[in-house]
């Protein structure tokens, strides 16, 4: 390698004639210059290649006499290398300067991308005189990319898993390791894994079994960077399979990385894009022709389970995947599966409690005499689970109704266990024919014993701040009692549009203890229209609670089609498309019993009244067209509960009959408020068989009670014929 300058062996131009001595110096010294271990080249005044030592000739891969007097970011005569435009700027400003310039700058010779720490300096003269620019280049291609490793697995900590969406989750890790890890990225996920986010069952731990037919993905994220061109046979998502003893294969089974290693060759792995759109992928392996693109496979495994693979690729002039890579890759995967494993099992939660919730919720198929009834339930879509807002409509007797809505605290399957707990437990009471304000005051005291029994077990959730609004409505006399325990108020539509914000008295939320409700009553003419919904209705537009309440009193007035397409309309406009809480709305439009529909007379308490009263029944019976067989039955109860009440009950004595569309009931109601007990009789008895007959003989029966007294009723169902 002697002679590597231009000018006799004296790259400046500095040796005087004669001079011996100097001209030893400067051999010995570019002898000494030969053998370090950094690229030192020299550029004359006009930026041409004057002088470079052996590490620099290595460097640029070709002989020296074929590289001097070039200019500045040439390797070849009039072809510029990627990057030394720029380089040869800084020589011209150096020169031009004379200050020296240290800066940092990606060359790419032959294909290979480095980075180098190129510190460019002025060569004077003794006299001072500027000769040229020495660079001295240090390759930090290992450092740079070591650095940009670890600023990747620092964007990845703050950009993967920012959602519990798993096509969302996949995506971020696309757009991530595309933009400094790789020019193509793919994510696909086993198919068994993807459908078990949709079926709510646990995902088997570990590989695939190895052996048997092909290995089904899914793919949910694929991506490139912006200069890279798109690949014709990569599919973007859908479903494609590849052979267990592939390459494929072989990393789920190993749950190791492989692929295109340096210092291999660029070399095409495996092609594993359905061909043809057959489904199964064909594998090329390592021995086939060398390509321009390097492929890194890297398992996903997050506790034991192997969730699906990750695909790397590069093409030239990019370097091909090394063992700094391979380590970066195996993180970004790794951290990808964890956030994947989060978002499965937040989908297999929730698709449980919406399961839960679904299975806890009333349809509301069945027809209503006193009311006709829309709904809609939108369930939350925050990361933190579904709420537990529920609602039901519970048939009363005398075909009377009751509608309920309410809210528990917290979220999750928890709290939608509660609710499931809280409506059995208004339905229930329902059942028992409480008054509105008794109802809420008997679920109170069950919510402290339910805040109690969770407080008690580790992780339970408080049950206590529940709220729930409760409204009892009578067709026959139009009026409604309403109750609420820290309950929105509801909303009444009069038929005439005009909209209402019932006064309802708000108690405290239930769980509080020792605090009476109260209930107030309301005339509801034939086709009101009441509203009941919780506060995730107000909260979602965001605009403030009342001027969400003012839209949906303009919202409610507005005529249309159907009562479910005022309760749609009403969503659709305040509701977003993902709710940050459960929404509940219930709307019911209530009729009312006309003279047509009811009988009732007020009997003396004589014996002897009895007789009479069946035929004032059978009467009434064949004037509603209603058959023999009705009537039979009507006279036994009737004669039952008549003598029932003469005998052991206190003025005054009324009976009611009302026809409802599907069934006849039958009401006694006296003074008294004492209650009959159903018994089984003895064999030797001469009584106590009269409410054991009506039990056999009726739908159902109970008692309700009133301020004065209470009234037993009988319920048998008509032919729908």
């Amino acid at each position: 390698m002697d002679g590597h300058g231009a000018s006799g062996g004296d790259p400046c131009g500095i040796r005087c004639a004669g001079d011996d001595g100097l001209a030893l110096a400067v051999a010995r010294e570019r002898h000494l210059l030969d053998q370090l271990p950094v690229p030192v080249a020299f550029f004359d005044r006009d930026r041409r290649l004057a002088w470079l030592n052996h590490a620099a000739a290595l460097v640029a891969n070709r002989p020296p006499e074929a590289l001097l007097g070039l200019p500045a970011g040439e390797i070849e005569p009039g072809i510029p290398i990627e990057g030394g435009h720029e380089f040869s700027e800084a020589v011209g400003r150096v020169m031009r300067t004379g200050e020296p310039e240290s800066w940092q700058s990606t060359l790419t010779l032959d294909g290979a991308k480095h980075t180098w720490r190129v510190t460019l300096s002025p060569v004077r003269s003794p006299e001072g005189e500027l000769l040229g620019v020495s660079a001295a280049t240090l390759d930090t291609t290992e450092q740079f990319w070591a650095r940009r490793r670890m600023a990747v697995l620092s964007q990845a900590s703050a950009r993967i898993g920012s959602t519990l969406d798993v096509s969302h989750t996949a995506r971020e890790l696309v757009e991530l390791a595309t933009e400094s890890f790789a020019e193509r990225v793919t994510v696909d996920l086993l198919a068994e894994v993807w459908n078990t986010e949709g079926s709510g069952t646990g995902p088997g731990g570990g590989a695939p079994e190895p052996g048997g037919g092909a290995i089904e993905f899914r793919r949910v994220a694929s991506g490139s960077a912006p200069d890279c061109p798109a690949d014709p046979g990569a599919a973007t998502c859908g479903v494609h399979s590849v052979a267990r003893d592939s390459l494929t294969g072989r990393v789920l089974e190993d749950g190791e990385p492989r692929g295109d290693i340096a210092p291999a060759p660029y070399a095409r792995v495996e092609d594993r894009s359905p061909p043809n759109g057959t489904g199964t992928a064909t594998p090329n392996g390592t021995g086939g022709p060398p390509t321009d693109r390097a492929a890194l496979l890297v398992p996903m495994v997050a506790r034991g389970t192997t969730l699906g693979l990750v695909t790397f690729a590069r093409r030239r002039p990019h370097p091909a995947f090394d063992k700094a890579d391979v380590h970066l890759a195996r993180d970004l995967a790794a951290r990808t599966a964890v956030c994947l494993d989060n978002c499965l099992r937040y989908s297999r939660e929730r698709q449980a409690a919406l399961a839960l919730q679904r299975s806890l919720l009333p349809d509301h198929a069945d027809e209503h005499q006193a009311v006709d009834i829309a709904s809609c339930y939108l369930q939350s879509t925050s990361a933190t689970g579904i709420g537990g807002d529920w609602f039901d409509v519970v048939p009363l007797s005398g075909a009377r109704v009751a509608l309920a809505v309410g809210d528990v605290v917290g979220t999750g399957i928890r709290a939608t266990a509660t609710m499931g707990r809280m409506r059995t437990a208004v339905r229930t009471l329902a059942a028992v024919e409480l008054a509105p304000d008794e109802l809420l005051t008997h679920l109170d005291d069950i919510v402290i014993t339910l805040d109690q029994e969770e407080a008690a077990h580790a992780g339970g959730a408080p049950v206590a701040g529940a709220t729930c609004l409760y409204a009892a409505y009578d067709p026959v006399s139009g009026r409604c009692a309403i109750a609420s325990a820290g309950h929105p108020e509801p909303v009444l539509v009069h038929p005439d549009g005009h909209v209402e914000q019932l006064a309802v008295p708000s108690g405290p939320p239930l769980g509080q203890g020792g605090i009476k409700f109260e209930a107030t009553e309301f005339d509801l003419p034939a086709g009101s229209r009441l509203a009941l919904y919780t506060d995730g209705l107000l909260h979602a537009s965001g605009k403030g609670p009342e001027a969400a309440r003012a839209e949906l009193h303009a919202l409610l007035a507005r005529p249309a089609e159907s009562l479910q397409a005022v309760c749609d309309r009403v969503i659709t406009h305040l509701v977003p498309a993902r709710p940050a809480e459960d929404v509940a709305l219930l709307l019911a439009r209530t009729h009312r019993l006309g003279a047509d529909r009811l009988a009732s007379w007020e009997l003396p308490r004589d014996p002897e009244v009895v007789a009479t009263t069946r035929e004032r029944a059978a009467g009434r019976l064949r004037e509603w067209g209603l058959g023999e067989d009705v009537a039979f039955t009507t006279e036994l109860i009737t004669s039952e509960l008549v003598t029932n009440a003469i005998r052991y009950g206190a003025d005054p004595v009324v009976l009611r009959l009302i026809r409802d569309t599907s069934s006849l009931i039958c009401e006694v109601s006296d003074g008294s408020s004492t209650a009959p007990h159903l018994r089984r009789a003895r064999t030797y008895d001469e009584g106590g068989r009269g409410l054991l007959l009506v039990a056999s003989l009726t739908q159902r029966w109970g008692t309700r009670y009133g301020d004065s007294g209470k009234t037993i009723w009988a319920e048998q169902p008509l032919s729908q014929g």
